[in-house]
């Protein structure tokens, strides 16, 4: 295959990737790492290094659109950020010391955990008491839009909620995904975050627990420009599509089909890495 006709197949894969990503919510990342490493046959560090860089293009363009509808939660994204960084640092230091094939197991672990996420009941947490001082003190209770009127909601165990970010950027950093289904996880069910909250600011959060975790990668050669430019372009491009067509589409049971397509990808990978392969 030339590198031409390589550069093109990539760019059309990453464009799926980019399009399926944005219609389910799992996005992009948890496909484009399995196309690289199962269709492509790119050794997964290479993989991670392309999708992290990647993952900063797609989360800036979304969390640019969020917060300025006024959803994102700024000051609570910027302070669990810390975390994040932490974490994505920690992370960069243990693909030092962590076989590719342990890599491929915890990223099909972590992708049958996403499609999980992503097909479980969403419940709307609206806590309006002050119950955490830390929040109060911080100033990190806020309220957001919705069929125009403004919620207020109050914010719950911020310790406990800060330290579940920085193994969330650990494995971003190490697997080379957002980890957005495990931040939201820890907004929704443990800081008590309205969803929609939860999800924009955790997007607002990627790009720079991303750019963390890109250092080590880039440092230790693992983002090649061959792979990083078709893939950038085609999974932005396909984010974007993805969006505007979601407006106006009911996609529950695509995300239903889509988590078990992914679910089986995740076992053919675990099953791969168990292997040695």
């Amino acid at each position: 295959m030339t590198v031409l006709l390589f550069t093109l197949v990539l760019l059309a894969g990453a464009i799926l990737a980019g399009f399926l990503g944005s219609l389910t919510g799992l996005g992009g990342a948890v496909i484009l790492i399995p196309l690289l490493t199962l269709v492509f046959k790119v050794d997964i560090h290479y993989a991670i290094g392309t999708s992290l860089i990647a993952v900063i293009g797609t989360s800036s363009g979304a969390a640019a659109a969020y917060v300025k509808e006024g959803i994102t939660n700024i000051r609570l994204g910027m302070f669990l950020e810390i975390a994040t960084t932490a974490g994505a640092v920690l992370g960069s230091f243990l693909i030092v010391y962590t076989p590719a094939n342990i890599i491929t197991v915890i990223f099909g672990f972590v992708l049958i955990f996403s499609a999980v996420m992503t097909v479980r009941k969403k419940t709307l947490h609206i806590e309006t008491e002050d119950k955490s001082k830390m929040a109060a003190m911080l100033r990190l209770n806020s309220s957001y839009p919705d069929k125009g009127e403004q919620i207020d909601y109050k914010i719950r165990h911020v310790p406990a909620g800060f330290f579940m970010m920085i193994g969330a950027g650990a494995l971003s950093s190490l697997l080379g995904i957002g980890a957005g289904a495990f931040k939201v996880l820890a907004m929704d069910n443990v800081m008590r975050i309205p969803f929609k909250v939860s999800t924009t600011t955790s997007n607002f959060m990627i790009g720079v627990t991303a750019a963390a975790g890109t250092a080590a990668y880039l440092h230790r050669g693992y983002i090649d420009p061959v792979l990083t430019f078709p893939v950038v372009v085609g999974v932005l491009a396909g984010s974007i599509f993805g969006s505007r067509i979601l407006i106006g589409s009911d996609t529950k049971k695509l995300r239903v089909v889509f988590s078990i397509l992914i679910s089986i990808i995740a076992i053919e990978m675990i099953y791969k890495g168990l292997k040695g392969h």
